[in-house]
C-alpha cells in the first residue's frame, strides 16, 4: 500500500525579498516554519530551507534503510546515527543541489567496522 504525505508552503512577495512558511500537512508536527531565499543562499538566522528539509528526509530515510538491512541480515543495530549535509550552489546561471553527503555511525552487536561500512555502502 502506498503512503502519501503532504506539506504546504505559503509564499509572499518576490523571490529575493519575499518569505514564506512551511507546514507539515500529514503529521501536523510542525506549522509555519519560516523560509526565505536568504535562508537558502546566505544565513539561516532561525529559518529553514528546502535543503535542510531534504537533508532531514535523506538522513531519516537512509537510517531506516540501513537499520532494516542490518535486521534482515540477522544483525539488528543498537542504534544508527546519520547526519546529512545538502549543498545548494550556483552552477553557471542556475542554483542547484550539488551534493548530499551522509555521515553514518552505528553500534551493531557482533559486527566489526568493516562489515558495518559494507552494510552502509549497500544500503
Amino acid at each position: 500500500m502506498a503512503a502519501t504525505r503532504t506539506a504546504t508552503v505559503t509564499w509572499t512577495g518576490a523571490l529575493a525579498s519575499g518569505s514564506g512558511t512551511v507546514s507539515a500537512g500529514t503529521s501536523e508536527l510542525f506549522t509555519d516554519l519560516p523560509v526565505s531565499w536568504a535562508s537558502r543562499t546566505e544565513s539561516a538566522e532561525g529559518r529553514t530551507s528546502p535543503e535542510e528539509l531534504l537533508a532531514a528526509a535523506h538522513a531519516s530515510c537512509f537510517s531506516m534503510a540501513l537499520s532494516g538491512a542490518l535486521a534482515r541480515a540477522g544483525t539488528p543495530p543498537d542504534h544508527v546515527h546519520v547526519s546529512a549535509t545538502v549543498t545548494f550552489d550556483k552552477v553557471g546561471d542556475a542554483w542547484t543541489i550539488t551534493r548530499s553527503e551522509l555521515d553514518v555511525i552505528g553500534t551493531v552487536p557482533g559486527m566489526d567496522e568493516a562489515a558495518f561500512d559494507a552494510a552502509a555502502q549497500d544500503a
